[in-house]
């Protein structure tokens, strides 16, 4: 894999103010992710999974109809489906949007 520095925190445009820290939100999102009494923000429902997995602890999150929240470390819902316009390999192109 080829890492790159930029692909661990993206930056506000401009500023040295952190906008994400992958899968965390440095910015308010509309995908909050509730756990242990704290609140964070996912970029994107992916993120809010991926949150659950690095706390490693139940969590719950829902974006409307979408239900992310995770227990046991497996999804409450296994009806919803996440669709990713942009191919993973060109996430990186403009994170932002992606």
């Amino acid at each position: 894999m080829n890492w790159q520095p930029g692909h661990v925190f993206v930056l506000v445009p401009g500023t040295c103010e952190i906008a994400m820290a992958h899968p965390f939100s440095g910015v308010p999102t509309a995908f909050a992710v509730r756990s242990g009494g704290i609140s964070y923000w996912a970029n994107c429902a992916w993120d809010a999974l991926g949150i659950a997995a690095i706390l490693g602890q139940d969590t719950e999150s829902r974006t409307g109809e979408i239900d992310l929240s995770v227990r046991d470390g497996q999804p409450v819902s296994t009806s919803g489906v996440v669709l990713l316009l942009v191919p993973a390999k060109r996430f990186w192109d403009d994170i932002a949007y992606t």
